[in-house]
């Protein structure tokens, strides 16, 4: 089952004096979140009056954040959105929707399941666990993942016998 509200970002400070929270965001880019008029703080809904990038995070001014107290009190706070709000591009999906799926080769002989993804200088890494203990680590990359099927609830790898991680 998918999660509705998904964890977008961290408030790691105050900006200012004027109730403004620095965000940390997790998603792909800083536009994907300045595209949301609401984001959730512990299960409450936050209207966004302002967001704007600040080098690698956003400058986020919350409806009734006004002073330097009530932003500080956010400090910490993991910030969700609701993913009904969320306008994917074609291809793209939320993380969440993947970690879990079974990983199988080309034969269909199921590897384990994609436990994690490391974000990497160079791409994704895939990490793959198998019932017995046995670990993969596969390049987001097309030799590698063949296909990533959400509908059916699989993701097809080829050639990553070389990769497999003896624990």
């Amino acid at each position: 089952m998918k999660k509705q509200f998904l964890e977008a970002g961290k408030i790691t400070n105050t900006h200012g004096v004027c109730g403004n929270v620095k965000v940390q965001p997790w998603t792909d880019s800083l536009d994907f979140l300045q595209s949301f008029d609401v984001v959730y703080i512990d299960g409450a809904p936050w209207r966004v009056q302002d967001c704007r990038p600040h080098k690698y995070a956003l400058i986020l001014k919350l409806l009734g954040v006004d002073n330097y107290d009530d932003a500080l009190a956010l400090k910490n706070k993991v910030l969700f959105i609701d993913r009904n709000d969320a306008i994917l591009p074609d291809g793209h999906f939320f993380i969440q929707d993947v970690l879990g799926l079974p990983v199988m080769n080309a034969a269909g002989q199921t590897l384990g399941i994609l436990a994690e993804i490391q974000p990497l200088p160079a791409g994704e890494l895939y990490v793959v666990r198998g019932a017995g203990g046995e670990e993969y680590l596969i390049p987001n990359v097309p030799r590698y993942i063949v296909e990533k099927n959400l509908t059916a609830g699989y993701i097809k790898v080829a050639g990553v016998e070389e990769l497999k991680n003896l624990s």
